[in-house]
């Protein structure tokens, strides 16, 4: 893999190109783990992952635009600090709550956590991951959990 491009679905067939990473300016680890990700935060909107596609040598993610990012209680930002893992309980009544915050030393690392449906939460034990999003604002990566066995909300 040499590229990550992502485009926006405007509908209709119409693909706008939106964000583009390169190898050597980030690593393959980095654009898989991008790709592990249901959500994507940047310039404070959110997207969801429709698509994961590959053509060549290159991959594609097509995103589709949810609107304005809504931020949630403790949020700082990550960005030339490392990489960072943030694990959050998935419930709005609870404005989102940070369960832990997980520093990790490769994206490879941060890979094993986007894989699994079940991780071990620091504190809190093992929890069932409802989705994982790259906050670019804030240069983390998140997960959203819930109990195991917790009904869907």
């Amino acid at each position: 893999m040499k590229k990550l491009t992502y485009f926006i679905d405007k509908g209709n067939g119409d693909y706008e190109p939106f964000y583009e990473y390169t190898v050597p300016s980030v690593g393959v680890d980095e654009l898989y783990a991008r790709q592990l990700c249901t959500y994507f935060i940047m310039r404070g909107r959110q997207y969801q992952l429709v698509s994961n596609e590959m053509e060549g040598e290159d991959d594609i993610l097509v995103l589709q635009e949810i609107g304005r990012n809504v931020t949630s209680a403790n949020e700082f930002g990550f960005r030339g600090k490392g990489l960072h893992i943030e694990i959050r309980k998935f419930r709005e009544e609870e404005n989102y709550k940070r369960l832990a915050l997980i520093p990790c030393k490769t994206h490879f690392d941060i890979i094993r956590y986007l894989l699994k449906d079940v991780v071990d939460v620091p504190g809190s034990g093992q929890m069932m991951m409802t989705s994982t999003e790259i906050d670019e604002d804030r240069g983390v990566y998140v997960i959203y959990v819930k109990e195991l066995g917790e009904a869907e909300s």
